[in-house]
C-alpha cells in the first residue's frame, strides 16, 4: 500500500440545510437556520472528532455556498485536500429543509437536491493517488441512489480503494424518495464482494433486501453470502420524537460472535439527523484505533445517543466526552449532574 495520510477518506454529497428555529412549521416561519450537513461528511466529521485523520471527497459549486460549506468543513478538522470544485452555470448546492418534531407531531423533510453539482461529478476528476492514501473508504447508499453516474463512480471508487489495500465500509442508509428497492438491490448486491463493514437495519434487511428470519440470522447471512467482516445493525425505540432508547448489535465474522449491550435510555433528543452517520462513526473509529468489535460498539453506541442532543447534522464530542459518556453508562449507578 502507498502512503497512508488519512485513516478514513469518504465520498458523498454534501447538502445545506435549513430549519426553521424554535419548531416552527416550515410552512409559518419566516427565517431558516442554514447549516451544512451529509451523510458521509457526518461521518468523516465525527471519526476526526476522536482524533483521526479524515477527508472528505465531494464535488460543490464554486461560489459562496460551496466556500460556506469548505469552511465548515475545515472547522470540523477534516480534510479539503479532494473537494472538486464546479465552475459551470448549471453548477448548484442541494439543499433540505428539514422540520422539527414534538410528540404527535413527527419531523419532516422537503429535498431540493436535483441536479446538484456532485451528479455530474467525473472519475477522471478524482486523482488516482486517493486510491492509495487512506486506511479505510467509506460511502453509502445516498451515494449510489442520486443518479446513474454517481452509482457508477462510487461503484468504480469502492472497487479501486480496495484494489490499493483500504478496507471498504458500507451503510445501506436505503431513502425510497430517491431510488426504488429493486434498484437500491441491484447496486448493493453488486458492492457487496469489496465491503468489509457492513451498517443495515433491520428494516432494510427485511424490505429492501428481502431476507427473513431471526435478525442474528440474518446478519450472518451477509458474511455468508459475501467476504463481509463486520455486519452493524441498530435499534432505536422512539418513545416519541423527543425521547428515544437506542443501542445496537454487531457481528463478527472473523471471531463468528455477536456483541450488544445495554441501551442508552431517555435520550433528550434535541435532533436526530446524523445520529446514524454518528453511530457508523464511532464504529469505525473503534475498528481504526482498536481493531476491536467491542470498543466500537461502545464508541458507536454513545457517538450516535450523544449526537440527538445536539442541533444540525454534524457531531460536536471529542474523545474525552465520548469516553466520559461511555463510562457513565457502563457504571450503571448514579453520575455526576455536571461535569466541573
Amino acid at each position: 500500500m502507498g502512503d497512508e495520510r488519512f485513516d478514513l477518506l469518504t465520498f458523498g454529497e454534501i447538502m445545506l440545510r435549513l430549519s426553521p428555529p424554535n419548531y416552527e412549521r416550515m410552512t409559518r416561519g419566516d427565517i431558516f437556520d442554514k447549516r451544512a450537513g451529509g451523510s458521509e461528511l457526518n461521518v468523516a466529521s465525527g471519526v476526526a472528532l476522536l482524533g483521526l485523520r479524515t477527508g472528505v471527497i465531494s464535488r460543490l459549486p464554486q461560489n459562496a455556498l460551496g466556500t460556506f460549506i469548505k469552511n465548515r468543513i475545515r472547522f470540523e478538522g477534516v480534510s479539503d485536500d479532494y473537494l472538486i470544485y464546479d465552475e459551470s452555470p448549471e453548477a448548484r448546492l442541494g439543499i433540505y429543509y428539514y422540520e422539527n418534531g414534538a410528540a404527535p407531531r413527527k419531523p419532516s423533510i422537503v429535498y431540493d437536491r436535483m441536479n446538484s453539482s456532485i451528479t455530474r461529478i467525473s472519475l477522471s476528476e478524482i486523482p488516482d493517488s486517493v486510491y492509495t492514501c487512506t486506511r479505510m473508504f467509506h460511502t453509502s447508499g445516498i451515494s449510489l441512489a442520486l443518479n446513474k453516474n454517481t452509482c457508477e463512480v462510487a461503484t468504480e471508487m469502492i472497487k479501486r480503494f480496495k484494489e490499493g489495500g483500504a478496507m471498504v465500509s458500507f451503510d445501506c442508509n436505503y431513502r425510497a424518495n430517491l431510488w426504488s428497492e429493486e434498484e437500491a438491490r441491484a447496486a448493493i448486491h453488486y458492492i457487496l464482494p469489496y465491503v468489509d463493514i457492513l451498517f443495515v437495519s433491520e428494516e432494510t434487511s427485511r424490505r429492501m433486501m428481502q431476507k427473513d428470519g431471526e435478525l442474528f440470522d440474518i446478519m450472518k447471512s451477509y458474511t455468508k453470502d459475501y467476504p463481509v467482516k463486520v455486519v452493524c445493525t441498530t435499534q432505536r425505540q422512539v418513545i416519541s420524537p423527543r425521547k428515544h432508547n437506542f443501542t445496537s448489535t454487531i457481528y463478527d465474522a472473523r471471531l463468528d460472535k455477536f456483541f450488544t449491550e445495554e441501551p442508552y435510555k431517555d435520550i433528550d433528543v434535541i435532533d436526530r439527523i446524523g445520529s446514524g452517520d454518528a453511530y457508523v462513526s464511532g464504529v469505525l473509529y473503534g475498528i481504526l484505533k482498536y481493531d476491536d468489535v467491542q470498543k466500537a460498539l461502545e464508541y458507536g453506541n454513545a457517538t450516535s445517543s450523544v449526537k440527538n442532543t445536539i442541533p444540525g447534522d454534524l457531531p460536536a464530542s471529542d474523545l474525552k466526552e465520548i469516553d466520559s459518556i461511555i463510562r457513565n453508562h457502563q457504571a450503571g449507578g448514579p453520575t455526576s449532574e455536571l461535569n466541573r
